[in-house]
């Protein structure tokens, strides 16, 4: 089978796009995992489907780089919207989406991309580790130099955690503030089970709590991830928000087909 493909990035966190508005792409695990893989196939965080629901709103379906369904995606999300908008599929430079999480709406330029999340009515904390859902569950551990964690070992640790074993597990971010209204963020994901360049509902979920237990006042914090800079904006009431809102650069890497000729024995 011959696949087109489109490959997507938005500040490093990449994924393989592929239009199925004609169902022509089945979802199998096995064959999303090998298109995500970086030695073996296209290579990505996560494989991302255009899709028509029945009101004809478009959705967006995400999948993991282990081939699974995956809950929202905050960059994935904002990369959707770009695709859509180099589709030449959106009026206005507005569109609004369904994800598994529920409908979002967002707006595009030629600069960036700005994706209205939920709203979030809960901050929870057990010992340091501080946890929020933002479209996806995240723990945030604040640190004085996140250059100097252990990523890799730590995340692993505590995606793995009982305490979020009833969630599937948890991703998990490091924190670091560098102002009063600038962030540095690191973050372990599950699905891919590595630390990726950046992940837009972490950064979310650390800009939240960071306003939660440091800034009252603030209703915007920019972020630095490895892979670029993001912002999010937000209305704060005790530890509720609202009107959040992912802002940020996406873009196409590289379009192509590839020939799933591993589908029959993966």
């Amino acid at each position: 089978m011959e696949l087109n493909f489109w490959k997507y990035q938005g500040t490093g966190n990449d994924f393989v796009m592929v239009d199925n508005r004609r169902q022509n792409f089945a979802y199998s695990q096995p064959v999303i995992q090998r298109l995500c893989d970086r030695r073996f196939g296209i290579g990505a965080d996560g494989l991302i489907a255009l899709e028509v629901n029945a009101n004809n709103r478009f959705r967006m379906r995400y999948f993991n780089a282990d081939g699974r369904e995956g809950s929202m995606c905050g960059n994935g999300g904002r990369s959707f919207v770009r695709f859509l908008y180099n589709m030449n599929l959106i009026p206005n430079n507005w569109v609004e989406f369904d994800a598994i999480d529920g409908v979002h709406s967002a707006e595009v330029d030629d600069e960036k991309v700005s994706l209205h999340m939920q709203d979030v009515a809960q901050i929870s904390r057990i010992d340091d580790r501080h946890f929020a859902d933002t479209g996806s569950p995240h723990v945030v551990l604040f640190c004085d130099d996140v250059a100097k964690e252990d990523v890799a070992k730590k995340g692993h640790d505590i995606r793995q955690h009982t305490d979020y074993a009833g969630i599937g597990g948890t991703n998990v971010n490091f924190v670091q503030a560098i102002s009063d209204a600038k962030l540095a963020v690191r973050t372990f994901e599950r699905g891919v089970e590595a630390e990726t360049l950046s992940c837009g509902t972490g950064v979310v979920a650390s800009a939240l709590i960071y306003a939660s237990e440091h800034a009252e006042r603030l209703s915007k914090i920019e972020i630095q991830t490895a892979g670029g800079e993001l912002q999010v904006e937000f209305a704060k009431d005790g530890n509720s928000f609202t009107n959040i809102i992912l802002s940020g650069p996406a873009e196409e890497v590289f379009k192509g087909t590839i020939n799933i000729i591993f589908q029959e024995n993966s």
